[in-house]
């Protein structure tokens, strides 16, 4: 019993304590999605640990809820056990009543005592750092500003290398794991080995991790795991998540973290994205709808929507970077089943007729389609997985509402879903990319059916 008690007793710092409970909250997220979403088929996210309303339904499980409702229980039981422990322990670090250790089991409540528990202070605790022998990270470490930046920034760009090689080329998956959790682990982990020998300043935590995301991007550039278009798209989430992972990093530092680190987080980033790998999220399917105003009558625009000639070469920026454009149009047969070619400079796009209403709707199914870009990297072009079957167009049609001047209203809409990841950040990309791409369609579409209209009034 007394060895018992004193496990409870030893001291935890607040930096210890904040890393382990996120350590192992990521653990736990990706143990419950796995068997949520690969045993159960069953959808899981961060908002289901906030609902509080699923104790009162257990009673009126059916056997197959049940079954499930049990695993979670039983999975939750070590995390329990161990946050309990660390809890009981943060509480007597800083002063406050075991008791309180009865909040960590109530929903929301227990946010508010691991927030507060995690920045208390622990002033005692620092000052008896300085007699106890140093770690081997220190050992490992230079104590000079300048070297421990740059073994910080060598080590652990190094190592954020070799899991992009495994996400992007082995395990082909471009999700939460790569695109959010490399780099903010890495700007996190740069910071924390830069602080090992003491707190350093924010701004130096936040450079060193800048610096490391920086050299990350180097890396990929030169083994031709992406191209340069790629890593500029990657460019704004990444730098963003570094510097956020060099504050956490500091702050983790300077409550000990740094002589303490957080070994949890080599094996977070890396069980996420093999998560990702063997349960990937569903992608939504994405509308994107641009319209232009033409000076000429439905039946006139309707002949240059079916097919139109051959654009002129295009002077937008965008299509230098080797993102695919389109070039013509012809069309096999009239009416639903007449299969229309939409060809791009990278190939072409197969589109069965579903909708053939004309002068009002033409609308397409997507048979076939050709890669979205050529990547180019530094040594010639680079054939990166994502350029097959992550960026998929699904259908599209064309809508064209006559106005009362006369003229048209052409929308040009295309359906799609990508299986990249976070879903939110690299639609604003391809949005715009497909807005542009619609765009030199209707306005060649617009020019045609304009010079027509044109032509037969004189």
């Amino acid at each position: 019993m007394a060895s018992l008690d004193a496990l409870f007793r030893r001291p935890i710092t607040r930096g210890a304590y904040l890393s382990a409970g996120l350590g192992l909250f990521a653990i736990k997220y990706l143990a419950d999605r796995l068997v949520s979403e690969g045993v159960f088929g069953r959808p899981w996210d961060l908002w289901s640990y906030l609902d509080v309303t699923g104790a009162g339904r257990i009673l009126s499980l059916t056997p197959e809820t049940q079954t499930y409702a049990l695993a979670l229980v039983a999975m939750a039981l070590p995390f329990i056990a161990v946050g309990t422990w660390l809890t009981v322990r943060r509480l007597r670090t800083v002063g406050l009543p075991p008791w309180l250790v009865v909040l960590f089991f109530v929903p929301v409540l227990n946010l508010v005592l691991f927030a507060t528990l995690s920045f208390v202070p622990d002033d005692a605790l620092d000052e008896a750092e300085g007699d106890r022998a140093p770690t081997w990270l220190e050992r490992v470490v230079p104590e000079s500003s300048l070297g421990s930046a740059a073994l910080a920034v060598g080590v652990t760009s190094v190592g954020a290398l070799g899991l992009v090689a495994v996400s992007a080329a082995g395990l082909e998956s471009y999700g939460w794991g790569l695109f959010v959790g490399v780099p903010f682990g890495l700007g996190m982990t740069a910071a924390m080995l830069h602080g090992v020998h003491g707190p350093r300043t924010m701004g130096e935590s936040v450079g060193v991790a800048c610096l490391a995301v920086a050299l990350l991007a180097v890396g990929i550039a030169v083994v031709a795991l992406e191209g340069a278009i790629c890593l500029v798209m990657a460019a704004p989430i990444g730098g963003v998540l570094a510097a956020l992972g060099g504050v956490f990093g500091h702050l983790f530092s300077s409550g000990g973290m740094g002589r303490q680190p957080a070994l949890w987080a080599v094996g977070v980033v890396p069980a996420l994205i093999g998560v990702e790998a063997a349960s990937p999220p569903i992608a939504p399917l994405i509308p994107v709808t641009t319209a232009v105003e033409v000076a000429a009558p439905p039946a006139v625009v309707w002949r240059h929507v079916v097919e139109f000639s051959e654009l002129p070469a295009p002077d937008d920026w965008v299509f230098d970077t080797g993102i695919a454009y389109p070039i013509r149009a012809t069309i096999d047969g009239a009416g639903v089943g007449a299969v229309r070619r939409c060809e791009f400079t990278t190939g072409a796009f197969v589109e069965p007729i579903t909708v053939w209403e004309p002068g009002r709707r033409l609308a397409f199914d997507v048979l076939e389609q050709p890669a979205p870009m050529r990547e180019r990297g530094l040594f010639g072009d680079i054939h990166a997985p994502h350029l097959n079957g992550y960026f998929v167009s699904e259908r599209g049609q064309f809508l064209l509402t006559a106005l009362p001047d006369g003229g048209t209203r052409l929308e040009g809409t295309t359906w799609y879903h990508h299986h990249i990841w976070p879903s939110g950040y690299w639609r604003l990309w391809s949005d715009a990319v497909l807005h542009r791409i619609h765009g030199r369609v209707l306005d060649h579409v617009q020019t045609l059916a304009e010079a027509e209209a044109v032509a037969e009034v004189r």
